[in-house]
């Protein structure tokens, strides 16, 4: 029986799949085309929605409005304190607590009662303490943020090698280069995977607040648009927070690629 013989060092052609910027983007208009036929052809009633057309063309409209800048500022604003103090205090009350073994039993029923709690469910107190201000909603937003990142913290810290943390005491490290050495680069992929949690959160909460409690922002405008009656107007601002929510995990993933970059996991990313 003769072989076929197989020629060598001819190069096979590679097989690509569809990039996936590209089946995002035709998934994308795709539901653009749905937005835009299912009112025309009378599948659902325009009054409720009408078609992406309209949506689009109001939103154009609301751009070139000074209210709607003023707004997405304060929407800003207000997602970008929150953020800021939940992770400040997350990081530090999650270092603190899990490096502390009495803490941390102490604590770990109260954190399991604490954290399942709805946000909205804060919603009276907070206009109780604070009306309509900003304050209001920044409470929401801490309050939801705050477990997204303590409970990354803590798992974290309890990922710490034993070896290497018997290592600094037996040296004598004091507690802040204990923290500094030891917690803090194992704890590090923990802290940015709450961050990125708890962007997307405080974003879900900063929108809620202004939209329920009546806090200046987009959530505001949403509600204005919605009691008006102007429908084209009210998707409109629905399509500017899917974007902002967009946006914001876009942030998130870039700052971890930035961090992380010397972890195993972002260097494979990378890679491939």
């Amino acid at each position: 029986m003769t072989r076929t013989p197989v020629a060598r060092g001819v190069a096979r052609p590679l097989r690509r799949g569809t990039p996936s910027a590209l089946l995002g983007l035709a998934g994308v208009l795709c539901v653009l085309v749905l937005l835009e036929a299912l009112p025309r052809l009378g599948v659902v009633d325009r009054r409720f929605m009408p078609p992406f057309s309209e949506m689009f063309s109001a939103l154009v409209t609301r751009l070139q409005t000074p209210e709607f800048w003023t707004a997405l500022g304060d929407t800003l604003t207000t997602w970008a304190i929150g953020l800021v103090i939940a992770m400040v205090a997350g990081i530090v009350v999650g270092i603190v607590v899990g490096s502390v073994r009495v803490l941390r039993e102490a604590t770990s029923s109260t954190i399991e009662f604490l954290r399942p709690i709805p946000s909205v469910a804060l919603i009276p107190l907070a206009v109780l303490l604070y009306g309509t201000g900003r304050e209001a909603t920044l409470l929401l937003v801490i309050y939801a943020s705050f477990w997204q990142v303590l409970v990354q913290v803590l798992y974290g810290v309890q990922d710490v090698d034993p070896v290497a943390r018997d290592t600094a005491r037996s040296y004598r490290f004091s507690a802040l280069t204990q923290a500094r050495t030891v917690i803090w680069p194992t704890a590090l992929p923990y802290i940015v995977t709450g961050f990125r949690l708890a962007a997307t959160v405080a974003l879900i909460l900063t929108v809620t607040g202004e939209l329920i409690i009546g806090t200046p922002g987009l959530g505001k405008l949403l509600a204005v648009a919605q009691s008006s009656g102007a429908t084209a107007s009210m998707y409109a601002l629905v399509i500017v927070t899917g974007l902002l929510g967009v946006g914001v995990n876009l942030l998130a993933r870039a700052l971890e690629r930035r961090i992380l970059r010397w972890h195993p996991s972002i260097r494979r990313e990378n890679a491939a």
